[in-house]
């Protein structure tokens, strides 16, 4: 072979492995990456398409209009009615800075539009559509403003949910910020170093504290033969670390139920070692822990550690320190899971998607995600529960009249102030509302500052919320 045939050959097969290479990343882009593209709120295409639609309008569930939009002077206008707050349910839609929340979640329904082929955007082409769909959500309105009002002036969250159906009651994140005049604020809240855009219900990550030793109880539970009787001194030191109950409390001599009604640190961490890694990290499994929870809204995940632990990284683990990070979304589940006789189920937040006609297009019913404890368990731990309220750490959430199950948290941090916790439910014979409250770096107990606004919230919400 001459020297000018080898020189063809080997720019001929330059060229074929150029065109292979682009060939392999045009198949890549078009299978992985295209579909993020199109559904990129930043993406100005879809926002050309989507200036000409009238975006639908969101309610709650007694039909209160929350956000609408209307046609002025040529151009689409999004009203959203409650300022701050819905800001990070309903979140936000503008060009500038893309969207959030529901706004996000649901873009495609609000504009009745289906960008997921080829012949659907043909159809948005030759004949597209003016006015999108309407979205009915499980919030209360009332019991989403009574809530806001109760946390306000602190950092955190508050979570409501009906524990049988998994209907969102309230979800309220603080600090937030007013919809209505992002353009204007929008440098103040993006540098603000308290976060107002987190949506602290599904995206904050907090220490849970001892609010996680409902499902420490479930294991031991799950546990056979181990010994449930202990002597309390107010502190033990496990393989060299020394716990201490609050205040250096000793409890004296107590079997699992008045372990948990006075939330007895150094209990829950002996009894770990007992326990066992595999059935602790089971259990959290089982309330959803280390697995992604489907909802309308972006989840983070829930943390329990996995690997080998020490047995100080056990005992911290039962008693919700150490690396055990939970979001109040998936707290208020377990609460949700105790109430309704172990079984956790899907949290919803919008029920419906209803045309412009009244037809529903997409309806969300109840699912069940994991069975956490059997019947018997759950029984046993809503009395547990129970007691927690009417004679343990939980006395500032009890209501006359009715009976209210649940369990406070002081969770220490690398703040140095501990956040406070109260889950649980009502009335415990028949529950209607679950809820889970956290004070983001509150500095006191739970018992003394996030029971006393669970339990307003739960007064308000049977006596308002049409079940």
């Amino acid at each position: 072979m001459n020297k000018e045939n080898r020189r063809i050959i080997f720019i001929l097969t330059a060229l074929c492995i150029c065109f292979a290479v682009l060939i392999g990343y045009m198949s890549y882009f078009q299978v992985f990456k295209s579909e993020n593209i199109k559904a990129n709120s930043y993406n100005k295409r879809l926002w050309i398409n989507e200036e000409s639609i009238l975006r639908g309008s969101i309610m709650d569930r007694n039909g209160n209009i929350l956000a609408y939009s209307e046609e002025k002077d040529g151009t689409m206008q999004r009203y959203y009615k409650y300022g701050n707050l819905y800001s990070h349910i309903i979140g936000y839609s503008y060009r500038e800075y893309g969207k959030s929340g529901l706004e996000l979640a649901y873009n495609n329904q609000l504009l009745n539009i289906n960008e997921n082929s080829a012949i659907d955007e043909i159809i948005n082409i030759v004949a597209p559509k003016t006015i999108g769909n309407n979205l009915e959500l499980t919030i209360d309105h009332g019991i989403q403003e009574r809530a806001r009002n109760l946390l306000k002036g602190k950092k955190g969250s508050v979570v409501a949910m009906n524990p049988k159906t998994g209907e969102i009651y309230a979800m309220v994140s603080l600090p937030d910020f007013n919809v209505n005049s992002l353009r204007e604020d929008w440098g103040t809240i993006s540098e603000d170093n308290n976060s107002p855009l987190l949506n602290r219900a599904t995206q904050g990550l907090y220490t849970p504290g001892s609010v996680f030793k409902v499902i420490t109880t479930a294991a031991i539970m799950n546990t056979p033969n181990i010994e449930t009787e202990y002597e309390c001194s107010g502190s033990t030191t496990i393989n060299g670390y020394n716990f201490r109950d609050y205040q250096n409390k000793a409890h004296g001599n107590l079997g699992l139920s008045e372990a948990l009604i006075e939330s007895c640190n150094t209990y829950f961490t002996e009894k770990s070692i007992a326990v066992g890694e595999d059935i602790l990290r089971n259990t959290a499994a089982d309330f959803m822990f280390n697995s992604s929870i489907p909802f309308d809204l972006p989840v983070k995940n829930s943390s329990y550690p996995k690997g080998n632990l020490g047995k100080t990284d056990l005992a911290a683990s039962a008693i919700g320190q150490g690396k055990v990070l939970t979001t109040p979304l998936n707290m208020a589940m377990v609460a949700s899971s105790i109430a309704n006789n172990g079984e956790m189920v899907k949290p919803i937040l919008v029920k419906n998607v209803v045309s412009t006609s009244g037809k529903i297009i997409k309806a969300n019913r109840t699912e069940t995600l994991s069975v956490a404890v059997d019947s018997l368990q759950a029984n046993s731990i809503k009395e547990m529960m129970i007691g927690v309220v009417q004679k343990g750490t939980g006395t500032n959430a009890s209501i006359k009249n009715v009976q209210v199950a649940g369990k406070t948290g002081t969770a220490e941090n690398p703040s140095g102030k501990s956040h406070a916790w109260f889950i649980g439910f009502a009335p415990a014979n028949d529950p209607k509302i679950a809820i889970a409250v956290i004070l983001e770096e509150e500095g006191s107990t739970g018992g003394a500052s996030a029971a006393p606004i669970a339990r307003d919230l739960i007064i308000y919400g049977l006596n308002n919320i049409k079940f």
